[in-house]
């Protein structure tokens, strides 16, 4: 029982639910016990500003809450990653860089000029990183402890209190069945691409098509070892896949705006064509609107993500009893459950807790809790984002991802070039009606 409890503390997604929910409750309870002004001093948000001058960014800011948010956060994180396998002093070291390189990020993307070209904060930080990432050689110790996977698996945990449980229950058959549509025909595109006229290895074509159909890069190291694909292939379909993310999340913003698609349908196309929990939030908050950032987080987190401990199953199945025959394994619902993404599940305990507080309140008090500890939640859910994407840039090297092999890049193309189009056309069409009125 004891080894048990260890190896559950030491799982990112453990640690996502137990911060996020900890946020969640602590934030809830001050609220409703008049203690706003406690947590309000994590409420940090830049003013606008033009020109050369910076100084009006910070005009209503004040050093006690940058030192209190840097302080809460990396006593949590430095907790978490004492489990997670890393050392305490070089993670806090390397957060403390992140930090400071955030603060910057939140400067750039408050100036009036970022405001108007729409360049949202998350957008920012991943161009700022890959610059940084790309022009200074940073040290390994600083690229091992940046923590991507885990800042968006608890930003999404947080994003879970934003959106109402009536909300995922009455939308969420919609997402589902779209992302159904989306990642099964993406899935086998790929697969079909790789193996059929590439003539690549089935383990490497289903690492592929998964990586490409249901959650990126954590698909694709999931199902790449469900299939016992070599290392090698995994790390190319990682690559592969962050380049197609980094394009994506430039991309289908301006293509939303250029086709002038309303804010739902907008997000719902992100959540069913981007490929990355990441890059697709980075892509759904540059349309400047809540709705875009709900629809996508139904189809994408709610729709697709799930697929993951099915489709490890289906592939454990498949490499088990045709490509690799002589392996002695065998593959069950106990596997769904053990490589089902477990924050999805904080991200629905979330929901579920704001929905029943706030059932309880009156239309005035309602409104209160949504301006002040939601607003407070989404602002904290901001800095996560920020710091996931500095991560992202900062450990893309483009000098790496121009050494991929032509044959898995060309077949993960075809498969973009099939989930674009095809994401589009559900969005826009197919069920257009649902995402037009979706939250109004």
């Amino acid at each position: 029982m004891e080894n048990i409890k260890i190896k559950w503390l030491t799982k990112e997604d453990s640690w996502a639910n137990i911060i996020g929910l900890f946020l969640v409750l602590i934030l809830s309870i001050f609220w409703l016990f008049d203690m706003f002004f406690i947590i309000k001093i994590f409420n940090i948000k830049f003013n606008p500003w033009q020109g050369i001058n910076p100084i009006n960014a910070f005009s209503s800011l004040s050093f006690l809450s940058f030192f209190a948010l840097f302080c809460f956060f990396g006593i949590c994180f430095g907790i978490a990653s004492k489990f997670l396998g890393k050392k305490i002093r070089t993670f806090l070291l390397s957060f403390s860089i992140l930090f400071v390189l955030s603060i910057i990020v939140f400067l750039i993307s408050s100036h009036t000029s970022a405001k108007e070209y729409q360049l949202e904060s998350p957008l920012v930080a991943l161009l700022f990183g890959l610059v940084l990432g790309n022009l200074i050689r940073l040290p390994q110790w600083f690229k091992d402890s940046l923590l991507t996977e885990f800042y968006i698996k608890t930003g999404i945990v947080l994003m879970g209190a934003t959106l109402p449980l009536t909300l995922l229950i009455s939308a969420g058959g919609i997402a589902i069945l779209q992302a159904c549509i989306i990642t099964i025909i993406t899935f086998w595109t790929i697969y079909f691409a790789a193996t059929r006229i590439f003539k690549l290895n089935p383990s490497f074509g289903v690492t592929l098509g998964a990586g490409g159909s249901i959650c990126g890069v954590s698909a694709a190291i999931v199902i790449g070892s469900a299939a016992k694909a070599k290392q090698e292939h995994i790390s190319l379909t990682i690559s592969i896949v962050v380049l197609w993310a980094v394009v994506m999340v430039i991309v289908l913003p301006i293509l939303c705006r250029i086709l002038g698609l309303d804010a739902g349908v907008a997000g719902a196309w992100i959540g069913t064509s981007e490929f990355a929990d990441s890059a697709g939030l980075a892509a759904a908050q540059s349309i400047g609107d809540e709705r875009a950032i709900a629809a996508f987080t139904l189809i994408k987190v709610i729709g697709r993500d799930m697929f993951i401990g099915i489709w490890a199953v289906l592939v454990a199945f498949l490499s088990i009893t045709m490509w690799n025959k002589q392996e002695n394994a065998q593959a069950n619902i106990k596997t769904i459950w053990e490589r089902f993404p477990k924050f999805i599940l904080g991200f629905l305990i979330a929901s579920a807790l704001i929905s029943a507080l706030t059932l309880n309140l009156d239309s005035i008090a309602n409104a209160q809790f949504s301006k002040e500890s939601l607003g407070v939640i989404k602002t904290l859910r901001n800095w996560l984002f920020v710091w996931t994407f500095l991560c992202i840039g900062l450990n893309t090297q483009f000098k790496d991802i121009f050494v991929i092999g032509t044959k898995p890049f060309l077949a993960f193309t075809i498969g973009v070039a099939i989930n674009l189009p095809l994401g589009y056309f559900l969005s826009s069409y197919v069920f257009y009606d649902f995402w037009v009125n979706f939250m109004k």
